[in-house]
């Protein structure tokens, strides 16, 4: 009697299941700022004027946006320079990577990495999406509070907003949802950055990736944000010139979360 073959295995296997998560404590975040800094005093000038070329650019953009009076938008704007900004911050990522591997440091580098150049502007290109959903979901906020009543000026702004019933319901929705759109913003881009400079990973998989991580790691990601959050309004507050420091620290810094979560 002829001996039965076994039928291959039709049916393929089911993928492994991934842990991303890993249980960082809180201070975590502290302690990538605490790298963040000795980074960006490694070679300090570099860093610096990475810093000043994002302060002047923002300066400029100020002063275009009350120049063409696009100032009805300044703050949604300056909210969205949170989407922005790690895009902002690829040559800072890319001096601590350097810095890492123990390769040179130079300006020209940061300005202009090799690693899947592509696939950072894909991610480019889906934050600024984000930007200006932001941008037109806070004019149509408005709208909704206010009809068609005009933009009634910056030095009015303030008292309509915090004055009236309605301004103070347009700024607790608005910060909802400007919040929601940061969030998104936040979870996609903050380690999907590094990670494509770091593994040459295409878009697609790097964000994914990033939000996973991000998810599986709230307290410490939540931490990170908040700081994030606190020293880009010192920045602001200061007229901007405060970026010229805490724009490449945080950038540094957030290498530094992407070695710990991800690398």
């Amino acid at each position: 009697m002829a001996k039965a073959h076994s039928l291959p295995e039709l049916v393929p296997p089911l993928p492994r299941e991934v842990d991303h998560r890993r249980n960082l404590p809180l201070s975590s975040a502290f302690t990538w700022l605490a790298l963040g800094w000795k980074d960006l005093w490694t070679k300090p000038g570099p860093s610096l004027v990475y810093g000043l070329a994002v302060t002047a650019l923002s300066m400029l953009v100020i002063w275009a946006m009350f120049e063409f009076s696009w100032d009805n938008v300044l703050f949604p704007a300056l909210a969205g320079f949170l989407v922005i900004g790690p895009v902002l911050a690829i040559g800072t990522y890319e001096k601590s990577r350097r810095l890492e591997a123990g390769e040179k440091v130079t300006l020209w580098n940061m300005l202009f990495p090799k690693a899947g150049v592509q696939h950072l502007f894909f991610v480019g290109g889906v934050l600024m999406m984000i930007m200006l959903l932001w941008l037109r979901a806070a004019v149509l906020l408005y709208a909704v509070f206010f009809g068609w009543l005009p933009f009634p000026g910056l030095d009015q702004l303030l008292p309509m907003l915090l004055g009236t019933p309605r301004g103070l319901a347009l700024l607790a929705v608005g910060t909802l949802v400007g919040g929601l759109f940061a969030a998104l913003a936040f979870a996609v881009s903050v380690l999907s950055i590094p990670l494509v400079l770091d593994k040459q990973e295409d878009a697609f998989t790097a964000m994914g990736t990033s939000a996973s991580y991000v998810w599986n790691n709230l307290p410490a990601m939540l931490v990170w944000g908040a700081i994030v959050l606190l020293l880009t309004i010192v920045g602001v507050a200061t007229g901007f010139l405060g970026f010229i420091i805490l724009f490449p620290l945080l950038g540094h810094a957030t290498w530094h979360a992407y070695r710990t979560v991800i690398g």
